[in-house]
């Protein structure tokens, strides 16, 4: 897929004020300070698009881009660690959720996870709230350019053994760098793929 434009569109307090849902939509989702913004901005090679911050819990909004005037990316607030108010997390898991479960055109969520810790309890329970809510997703490990290989194979084998663990099914999965550009064209030949079938007959 060749990305000949991406552009910043909205960002909403609620899923009910996001874009008319006429085209597929991707959303990108991870526990704070996981290289979100850094990968969006590889895949649409544009640095400058989604806000990057060295401050977890920057993204706050449902953030919407145009990318060439054919589908959408939906930059998510993170999850688990952030310097907020109880009141203001509730209220972002809450705004996280509606969006998730109610809006039509999400093809899928990719969902972001450090290729280089060790299986995080907290990811894990998001994924399980996925499921729940039957939600489709895929799994993007980030920047396994910070750490030997050895190591992301190892954490990565670790994380969906882990799955494994109460999972019938694991998800599609990819390792990526936003440095390296690394899993840039699997990514998007997946939501190409998923653009096709979009608003096909089931």
């Amino acid at each position: 897929m060749v990305i000949r434009s991406a552009t910043y569109i909205i960002s909403s307090p609620d899923h009910t004020k996001s874009p008319a849902p006429d085209r597929p939509e991707y959303a990108f989702i991870g526990r704070s300070n996981v290289g979100k913004s850094s990968l969006i901005n590889m895949l649409v090679s544009n640095e400058k698009l989604a806000k990057t911050s060295g401050t977890p819990g920057k993204t706050q909004l449902i953030n919407h881009f145009n990318v060439n005037d054919e589908w959408y990316i939906v930059d998510l607030p993170g999850y688990g660690f952030a310097k907020v108010s109880q009141s203001d997390r509730r209220r972002w898991e809450q705004m996280i959720e509606n969006y998730l479960r109610k809006r039509e055109n999400l093809e899928t969520v990719f969902v972001l996870i450090d290729s280089r810790h060790s299986p995080q309890k907290i990811d894990l329970e998001f994924l399980d709230r996925l499921r729940k809510w039957n939600v489709p997703f895929c799994l993007l490990f980030t920047k396994a350019d910070k750490e030997n290989q050895r190591t992301v194979s190892k954490n990565v084998k670790d994380f969906l053994d882990k799955m494994r663990e109460s999972w019938q099914f694991l998800p599609q999965h990819f390792v990526t760098s936003a440095v390296k550009k690394m899993g840039r064209d699997k990514i998007l030949a997946l939501i190409q793929e998923m653009n096709a079938e979009f608003g096909a007959p089931q």
